[in-house]
């Protein structure tokens, strides 16, 4: 995991499940194709690992947006809760830092920065929740506006009572139920 490199084997592995969810679900990118994003990402054989490790930690990670102008595909955590494999996180270095005693193994944005990928913005999440219903009993850490940050809180969203809530909590703050969902342009 530390040399960020793929096997031949572990890249053919990769593509054959994004193809498959890519399939699975095209109302998600309904106008897209999938030989165009592999191509891509067969270019880019670090985002490719990038997106072996969405899937590794539980993500389920899919193309639901594409950027004309900057010639981007969009993936996301797609996983109907947060992702298994990085909840228990508090905010960021920071606040891991800060706490003195029951410190969880990581942040969200040390994680995120590891990993190749970012924290998803409140906008962000807004827009994954039109294509299905997430988080509906897990939350996800989202990227937290300096001011607040700045004050000692952090941001994190679910979907509740057919809607979006927007909360806020110490930056410091883990939770088995929390952990965050991801975004990688390609």
């Amino acid at each position: 995991m530390n040399n960020k490199k793929l096997s031949t084997q572990q890249q053919h592995d990769i593509l054959n499940i994004l193809k498959n969810r890519f399939a699975e679900n095209m109302d998600r990118h309904p106008d897209l194709k999938w030989e165009n994003i592999q191509a891509r990402l067969e270019k880019d054989t670090a985002k490719l690992w990038s997106l072996n490790e969405m899937e590794a930690t539980g993500g389920e990670p899919d193309v639901i947006a594409y950027h004309e102008e900057t010639d981007t595909y969009i993936f996301c955590d797609c996983s109907a809760e947060s992702p298994k494999g990085r909840r228990s996180l508090c905010y960021d270095r920071e606040a891991l830092d800060a706490r003195k005693e029951h410190k969880p193994a990581n942040s969200a944005i040390d994680l995120a920065n590891a990993m190749g990928i970012e924290l998803l913005t409140e906008e962000q999440y807004r827009a994954l929740q039109k294509l299905g219903k997430f988080d509906m009993k897990t939350s996800s850490w989202l990227t937290t506006p300096a001011d607040i940050r700045k004050l000692g809180g952090a941001i994190f969203a679910d979907y509740r009572y057919g809607n979006i809530f927007i909360y806020h909590n110490g930056a410091e703050s883990y939770y088995a139920a929390r952990g965050f969902r991801g975004m990688l342009k390609v």
